[in-house]
């Protein structure tokens, strides 16, 4: 019985142990999660943006109507409109009418030009890398975006139509 209790006093210790190094551990990443997401946009954004973890849950209950999170590994921040635009992309559903902006002054890893959920670079798909830059979404915008260069083979240095012809066709501003 010595041996039983014992037993169950160390392990309520281990698990008391381990729950504290969890939450420290959620906090140190949440920390740094926010640290990163402070380059994707002005800081007068982030400062009071809702910010989201990997799995879309608050880090952080924001004031300003901003959310930051990161898009494929790149610091990202959008409006409302935005990150409804953003959730659609991700469901595979219809692009909202309104128009959004999105901020990744981080810049991106990449993406394809031609395939809104390519995952990796093929021969055919334009993989294109776009420095820091600005997105103006939703279908609201489309009109607007025909004054812009439409090419899969886009200059990521000057403005353009990502996903031209799809449903989620965005004009891409790089801003520097």
């Amino acid at each position: 019985m010595k041996i039983m209790l014992a037993c169950l006093a160390a392990g309520s210790t281990l698990l008391a142990i381990n729950s504290a190094t969890y939450a420290e551990h959620a906090k140190t990443n949440n920390a740094e999660l926010i640290q990163r997401l402070n380059t994707g946009a002005p800081p007068a954004v982030v400062k009071n943006a809702t910010i989201l973890d990997g799995d879309m849950k608050p880090v952080r209950e924001g004031t300003n109507g901003w959310t930051c999170l990161e898009v494929m590994k790149a610091p990202t921040c959008a409006d409302e409109a935005g990150m409804e635009w953003l959730k659609a992309l991700m469901a595979k559903g219809p692009a909202p009418q309104k128009i959004g902006f999105i901020y990744m002054l981080h810049g991106d890893e990449g993406a394809s030009n031609t395939d809104p959920f390519a995952t990796g670079k093929t021969a055919d798909n334009y993989w294109i890398t776009t420095g820091p830059h600005v997105m103006i979404v939703g279908a609201a915008a489309k009109d607007m975006m025909q004054a812009y260069p439409r090419d899969p083979k886009a200059d990521p240095n000057k403005p353009y139509v990502m996903w031209p012809g799809t449903p989620y066709e965005h004009l891409m501003l790089p801003v520097k």
